[in-house]
């Protein structure tokens, strides 16, 4: 049996979305439940994968299945594609699975021709609305299909408008559009060196085949590798009956949303524009007006449209994006999805829905993604700037953004990428703009509504955006923003507010986001759910404190390393490294061990009452050594000085041990427990300065930590027994000097894959394993970290080497196995082992899910990403029940 490529109107229903796309599933559905759209069939996404496994070539059964698929279609609506007397015109539409909004291409008005001209103008009683329709689809046809550059056109239409003295495309006459129809075909044809085909049928074959192309677009690309989007799925196409908004002021287009996508209230969102086609709202080249406004200009209607927004919505259970036609006073539906909307708008839907019994707690979890947690967690312009705004626009986004101002996508990605603060300044957005809005700051432009492109691919992003700044003029090629008097250059500075519209003509100071009650509902549910906990990563106490207040469960890598960076404390570590002998390196001890314990108080008193793992010194040694070249240009520097013979003499020395001590590959070197075996002086004074702190918090809080002591750069069970040794003695004699003692474990590091290898025989030395994913990245994959993400890494990336970089998310199948192999190992000899993960991956949602169906205890990550950790811990426990 062959297989079934199209699927007309009735054959669908919302199940059917990986099959019949977003869009297609949906018009299906609304059409089962009763709301009035459009008649239409459907490409499934299945004939997209098909054509692009074949190089773009159809498979045999789609052309004949295309073609019973619109005769069906015309038998239903009594109406025939290319007919001279009662003329079918087409919209082919994408409808990608997972909503991509303005990624993929559109054609509408397909069947409009010469020969059909004539009946549409008959039909219809408007000449004018025949020759917009006619003049925008060989645009369209001519852009998407034949590749023809949108400025020819757009150049042609300018310039009649000019000649005509109109202000707007609707200010041109039926007979303008006539002639501008010829100036177009003219255009068509000098571009593709002959006549374009005015078959609609193959017109029809065409269009399908150029929104199966339009999958692989670069703005579509740079889309889904942006949210994770696989390239697989392939898009479908809907090949949809045409409504028209164009036919004059009883008709009308628009988009609604069924809460604010920016605030998340339950309040009436959306613009609609009389007699216009979708394109000139999504586009923003009109200022649509707002959709309360429809009530007065087209009443009936809008009261369908505000009853079909109930239904829709109760129907989904979710917040509907839904795009309407209007057609001499009938509302057809042309969309509907669940809107995009922004990070706080999602937590405040969600809460509500809840509190309004549409759905339950574990369905609102389910709903929200980890990553719009993150945009909560951005900061916002400090309120009390004092500073006037030199413009304002409509708020399409809201947040913050201080960046130089750019004008071209490109310089936008380039620079964003590089990561200089850059805000994007365009006359309006259009989806090829979509590499420089990923990587700014913010986004400003002159035209478009809250709907336009720009607000809506900013809203997903959680990047703020003002839009339809009317009254500022911008010169791309020049290169400048004027507002009022002021002109700003590329590189100038501003700051925008997308929560109010305003833009302000200098650098504002930001502040920390404030996490509202929504915010701290919803993580508390899914405190509810989750199975592991969430540590934070924290060496001091401002850390510290600002983990425990977004819910940190503890501190599960305390890096003391990072302790002895300052200038005060510099000198002491580097006469403890370079060191000659036992008596000059306790020496050096002595000076450091009071500020380990003053640290660690510090720590300990913030987390009190919560388990913290502190890592024994893991210094790679040229991070606390000199530069060896820098050393000896010193060294020279004082011989052709005659320099004092005692600061020679120390300089040479320091150089001597430099070179004994310099290694080629010191993340590899004498570091983690190799020094400790080296200098067993360095982990005896490290526990003391630990335990002596912990004593002292109990002592005056009344209260302390629990202690976690860990090993670091394991490699064989050894290392672990001879470390544990030392430690357990030093601990045994501060407990005996203090009278007191309080519990304590030892553990170690897995951040080698020997380690996770011997699992089984390590663990009869520890207490915990904490894996250290980024080391383990490092040493698992073999590549250096630093040098990758500077260099072949990204390419890899981009070319889908891998998919995604391992430092960010967890290399499941290579690194991920190893963590698996080391915790059934680890929990074959001591079953109730405790795991953790304390990499940067333990704050990474897609990591966080992996590591939930390794069955870790808890995961740990940088203290602003403890609250996504949270939540991402509950969705993999959710998603864990359901499997």
């Amino acid at each position: 049996m062959s297989e079934k490529y199209i699927y007309d109107l009735h054959e669908g229903d919302a199940t059917m979305r990986n099959l019949l796309g977003g869009k297609g599933a949906g018009v299906a559905e609304m059409a089962r439940v009763g709301v009035a759209v459009p008649d239409a069939f459907t490409v499934t996404t299945t004939a997209s994968v098909e054509t692009m496994k074949r190089g773009g070539e159809w498979p045999e059964e789609l052309a004949p299945q295309v073609a019973e698929g619109l005769k069906r279609l015309e038998e239903r609506t009594g109406k025939v594609l290319g007919g001279k007397d009662n003329p079918l015109l087409l919209s082919v539409r994408s409808g990608a699975v997972v909503s991509m909004p303005g990624m993929m291409d559109t054609i509408l008005n397909l069947g409009i021709s010469d020969e059909t001209v004539p009946a549409i103008v008959a039909e219809s009683g408007n000449e004018r609305f025949a020759w917009d329709c006619y003049r925008r689809f060989i645009q369209m046809y001519g852009e998407v299909v034949e590749g023809i550059d949108a400025h020819a056109y757009e150049d042609a239409l300018t310039n009649m408008k000019a000649r005509k003295g109109a202000t707007l495309d609707t200010d041109l006459s039926a007979e303008d559009l006539k002639e501008l129809v010829q100036e177009f075909k003219q255009i068509s044809n000098d571009a593709l060196g002959g006549e374009w085909t005015s078959d609609p049928v193959e017109q029809l074959n065409r269009a399908i085949n150029a929104v199966f192309k339009s999958w692989l677009n670069p703005r579509a690309d740079v889309y889904r590798k942006a949210n994770g989007i696989s390239a697989d799925y392939g898009t479908a196409v809907n090949v949809m009956q045409m409504v028209f908004g164009n036919r004059g002021e009883t008709s009308a287009t628009g988009v609604c949303f069924t809460r604010n996508p920016s605030t998340g209230a339950k309040e009436l969102y959306g613009e609609f524009l009389t007699n216009a086609q979708g394109e000139d709202v999504v586009a923003g080249i009109r200022t649509p007006r707002p959709l309360a406004e429809m009530s007065e200009v087209l009443p009936e209607a809008y009261k369908q449209l505000i009853d079909t927004m109930k239904k829709m919505e109760l129907h989904y259970k979710d917040m509907q994006d839904m795009e309407f036609t209007i057609e001499n006073g009938k509302l057809y539906l042309l969309q509907t999805r669940n809107g995009k909307r922004t990070a706080a708008a999602a937590l405040k839907v969600a809460s509500d829905l809840v509190d309004e019994g549409i759905i339950d707690k574990t369905e609102a979890l389910k709903r929200i993604e980890p990553s719009q947690l993150d945009q909560l967690l951005h900061p916002a312009i400090d309120p009390h700037h004092g500073t006037e705004a030199i413009a304002r626009g409509l708020p399409a986004s809201p947040g913050a953004a201080v960046g130089e101002v750019v004008f071209d996508a490109d310089v936008a990605a380039e620079r964003g990428g590089n990561g200089e603060p850059v805000v994007l300044v365009r006359f309006e957005t259009t989806p090829d703009d979509i590499a420089g809005v990923i990587v700014c700051q913010g986004i400003l432009t002159a035209h478009g509504g809250m709907t336009s492109h720009a607000a809506v691919v900013a809203r997903g992003m959680g990047k703020p955006c003002v839009a339809g700044a009317a009254g500022i003029k911008i010169d791309p090629v020049g290169k400048t923003l004027t507002i009022g008097d002021r002109a700003f250059k590329e590189g100038d500075v501003i700051t925008l507010n997308g929560s109010t519209g305003e833009v302000f003509g200098k650098a504002l100071e930001l502040i920390p986001p404030q996490i509202n009650e929504d915010f701290k509902k919803v993580v508390g549910w899914a405190d509810e759910v989750r199975t592991m906990g969430v540590r934070a990563n924290a060496e001091n106490f401002e850390d510290a404190s600002k983990a425990r207040e977004l819910g940190a469960e503890g501190i599960g890598l305390c890096r003391t390393e990072h302790m002895f960076f300052g200038a005060d404390r510099l000198p002491a570590v580097r006469e403890m490294i370079t060191a000659e002998n036992s008596e000059q390196r306790a020496a050096a001890l002595e000076k450091i061990l009071p500020m380990q314990q003053a640290d660690f108080e510090q720590v300990f008193t913030a987390m009190k009452g919560l388990p913290v793992t502190v890592r024994l010194l893991d210094p790679p040694l040229h991070e606390f050594l000199p530069n060896l070249v820098e050393q000896s240009l010193l060294v020279q520097k004082l011989e052709l000085t005659n320099a004092p013979a005692v600061q020679l003499e120390e300089a040479r020395r320091t150089l001597a041990q430099v070179k004994k001590l310099h290694e080629q590959n010191p993340m590899l070197g004498t570091r983690g427990c190799r020094l400790a075996m080296l200098y067993p002086e360095i982990p005896d004074m490290q526990a003391r300065a630990i335990i002596r702190a912990a004593l002292a918090v109990l002592e005056r809080e009344g209260e302390t930590i629990g202690v976690e002591i860990m090993i670091p750069l394991v490699a064989l069970p050894t290392e672990l027994k001879t470390q544990r040794a030392i430690v357990e003695a030093a601990v045994k004699d501060e407990f005996e000097k203090a009278g007191k003692e309080l519990p304590y474990t030892i553990g170690t590091m897995i951040e080698l894959p020997r380690a996770a290898m011997v699992a089984d025989q390590i663990a009869e030395h520890a207490d915990f394993y904490s894996f250290g994913t980024n080391d383990l990245t490092q040493t698992t994959i073999g590549i250096s970290r630093d040098d990758a993400e500077n260099g072949f890494l990204t390419t890899y990336v981009m070319d889908e080497v891998l998919p995604k970089n391992p430092f960010e998310s967890i290399d499941v199948d290579g690194v991920g196995a190893v963590v698996r192999i080391g915790v059934e190992k680890g929990r074959s000899v001591k079953p109730d082992l405790k795991c953790g993960v304390c990499g940067e991956h333990g704050g990474d949602p897609d990591s966080i899910d992996f590591f939930q169906s390794v069955g870790l205890n808890y995961v740990s990550c940088s203290p602003f990403r403890v609250p996504v950790a949270r939540f991402a811990a509950a969705k993999a426990a959710l998603a864990q029940q359901e499997k």
